[in-house]
């Protein structure tokens, strides 16, 4: 595999950030297709807003993004602290199985550790069990058992 570099996304990252999250929300989780601007209104709010989040990239040599993680930030209440949730962890299928979902999740947790966050938290589908083995080989633990999560959906 080509040298990566893992590194907060830039304005520059727009359209093709923009192609990885169509293939993340479609072709990955069968979702719905957004509206292009919508996604790119999404990107720039977190280049602009900092204190929502943040995406991070994974570049080849020659440029071209291999994946993406998006943090989106809250609070603790009984930590009272900062609580990062790792909302999107996605690499393309070209550059699967070389570890890149691996170093792509140290990276953002060494991020949210150095940014004195309480803790990073996460989800993923049932079905997802090779990002299940990636999160249990980084050390997650699933708290399912702890909480119920509930959703109301606006459609």
């Amino acid at each position: 595999m080509t040298a990566i570099q893992i590194r907060p996304a830039v304005l520059e990252d727009l359209v093709p950030l923009r192609k990885l999250m169509f293939s993340y929300i479609v072709d990955f989780y069968k979702s719905k297709k957004p509206e292009s601007d919508k996604v790119e209104e999404l990107i720039q709010h977190l280049l602009d807003h900092h204190t929502d989040g943040k995406q991070f990239v994974a570049e080849t040599e020659d440029g071209t993004l291999a994946g993406f993680a998006t943090l989106y930030y809250s609070f603790s209440t009984t930590r009272v602290k900062k609580i990062a949730i790792l909302n999107d962890l996605f690499v393309d299928s070209s550059f699967r199985g070389a570890g890149l979902g691996e170093e792509l999740f140290q990276y953002v947790l060494a991020y949210t550790k150095k940014e004195g966050f309480a803790y990073m938290s996460w989800q993923t589908a049932a079905d997802n069990k090779p990002a299940q083995a990636l999160y249990s080989k980084m050390g997650g633990k699933n708290i399912n058992h702890e909480w119920i999560h509930y959703e109301i959906e606006h459609n």
